[in-house]
């Protein structure tokens, strides 16, 4: 039966002769016999259970807890399961660190449309960025509503041209006028704005909201933080925020 010493334990395994030294230190692979010379000798079933502990090391299981599996009785149904829930924590930690790089990216591509950017600027891009997907529900709920309305006004409209049929217009108008009036003030109850100036996060008023000039991300308004009147960037947010 063949014997090996630390340091060729250590090449097998592609370790170092301290690392097969600390395991032995830790009790978890403890030579099979001395030598004359006291030299630490390892037979072949420990140098498998070497490989057992290098592999689980490698994917991440701590040294207590190799410890304690290598002294169950049922060792293979121990590994498994003990497998089975790494596999979760690092899916787990992928699905983190991807959902890290993800917002790295979108980061980088907001900063390239800045001429110039500040740690604030970097702040209102990060505050965008964890409120955008309700902004988006948000629009969508919007034109799941606007769609259908424009669409009947639309049909109301060619009625009235081909038929000469305008009552049906004439009714639906009011209608439309004071339902857009109380959707919209739900819209401006549910986003917020950041001041390109302070980069404070304040509340549009209704009126000046609704009749304002605006782009799909940004809107005119008057900051009521510090003043400013201009172009300021729309996110979802239910309360101001004051930083300054």
């Amino acid at each position: 039966m063949s014997k090996y010493t630390t340091g060729e334990m250590a090449k097998l395994c592609n370790v170092t002769v301290r690392t097969v030294q600390y395991y032995d230190s830790r009790g978890i692979l403890v030579p099979s016999e001395l030598s004359e010379g006291k030299r630490r000798l390892y037979s072949e079933e420990d140098l498998k259970k070497l490989k057992i502990i290098c592999f689980l090391r490698d994917v991440g299981i701590p040294i207590k807890g190799i410890g304690e599996l290598l002294a169950e009785d049922n060792t293979e149904n121990v590994i498994s399961v003990l497998l089975e829930e790494q596999e979760k924590v690092l899916r787990d930690e992928l699905s983190e660190k991807q959902e890290m790089l993800d917002k790295v990216e979108q980061i980088k591509k907001e900063l390239k449309g800045l001429d110039k950017y500040s740690v604030e600027s970097i702040g209102d891009i990060a505050y965008i960025m964890e409120n955008r997907k309700k902004l988006r529900k948000l629009h969508k709920m919007m034109m799941v509503v606007g769609i259908p309305l424009d669409l009947v006004e639309v049909g109301l409209i060619a009625l009235w041209i081909v038929k000469g049929i305008w009552i049906p217009f004439l009714v639906f108008v009011p209608v439309v006028m004071v339902g857009a009036f109380w959707f919209s003030k739900y819209y401006f109850d549910k986003v917020a704005y950041i001041c390109p100036e302070c980069h404070n996060v304040f509340k549009a008023k209704h009126v000046e909201g609704f009749f304002a000039s605006h782009t799909p991300r940004l809107r005119k308004l008057t900051c009521s933080c510090c003043g400013h009147k201009g172009y300021c960037v729309e996110t979802y947010g239910m309360e101001e925020k004051i930083y300054g």
